[in-house]
């Protein structure tokens, strides 16, 4: 029994070798792919992280359209819609029109000369066409709709790129907070409606810097020779008003009372704008 014991010594110190070899080898090759699917699960998610960013720059600077309400007139509705680039009108279409009987003729005489004067002008300040008057009114309206969903849009855009210049630099982020306050000072103030012997005058102006940038009429007296004056008067008392900057304008000849009613509104406007 005393001869026994070395050979039993010897048999659990083989077996106990054996053992940590085998643990040995077990983990060096565990080790190695845990290594590599790390190494590569960085690059995969820098990947995915930098897609986003491109396809978000790429949306902003491809601009978009922008569609302004529908205007109802006495023949149908009107409604404009524009396609926007870089802050500025590309391109103007009605994607609604009167139509029906002789409407179809006006509407398709009137629309493509509309469009052509709202890309140009880059404003809602366009002639009506001869013989369309209520279609070119209503195109008017929308227009004027669609341009100030155009300002808003381009104004929280702005707002929300100081935002994020602010975050990534202190001195890009007060430039970015210039700019957004400057943005913030234009506004659109609407004047109180002035009655006429003829109609109603209501008169919209934007003010930036203390100053009238724009101006129209979102009422005017209508039908019969009405249509004629309005059409005459109107774009004449716009620009008079941006001009002089206040509601101290000529009244145009032979449309006295239209005059005076966008003289009367255009003052309420000047009242709510501080001005």
């Amino acid at each position: 029994m005393r001869k026994s014991h070395p050979i039993r010594r010897v048999v659990l110190a083989t077996a106990a070798t054996v053992s940590g070899v085998v643990l040995l080898l077990s983990l060096k090759p565990a080790s190695g792919p845990a290594a590599a699917s790390a190494a590569g699960a960085a690059p995969q998610a820098t990947a995915s992280g930098q897609a986003p960013q491109g396809g978000a720059q790429a949306a902003g600077a491809a601009g978009g359209t922008v569609t302004g309400d529908a205007a109802q007139t006495q023949y149908g509705t009107v409604q404009v819609r524009l396609t926007v680039a870089g802050g500025k009108i590309t391109k103007a279409e009605a994607v609604q029109a009167p139509k029906g009987g002789l409407s179809d003729q006006k509407t398709a005489l009137a629309v493509p000369k509309l469009n052509q004067e709202a890309v140009a002008a880059q404003s809602a300040r366009i002639d009506a066409v001869s013989g369309a008057t209520y279609t070119s009114t209503g195109y008017t309206k929308s227009l004027q709709s669609a341009l100030d969903r155009m300002k808003s849009s381009a104004g929280s855009t702005g707002a929300a790129g100081s935002s994020g210049s602010s975050g990534s630099s202190g001195a890009s982020g007060s430039s970015g907070a210039s700019g957004s306050s400057g943005a913030a000072q234009a506004r659109t103030v609407t004047g109180k409606v002035a009655q006429t012997q003829y109609g109603p005058v209501q008169v919209r102006i934007t003010v930036s810097g203390g100053k009238i940038t724009q101006a129209s009429a979102v009422q005017a007296p209508k039908g019969g020779l009405s249509d004629q004056k309005t059409a005459s008067a109107v774009p004449k008392l716009n620009q008079e008003a941006v001009t002089a900057g206040n509601a101290h304008i000529d009244a145009v000849s032979g449309a006295t009372y239209t005059s005076t009613g966008y003289q009367q509104s255009l003052q309420s406007a000047l009242d709510q704008a501080g001005g």
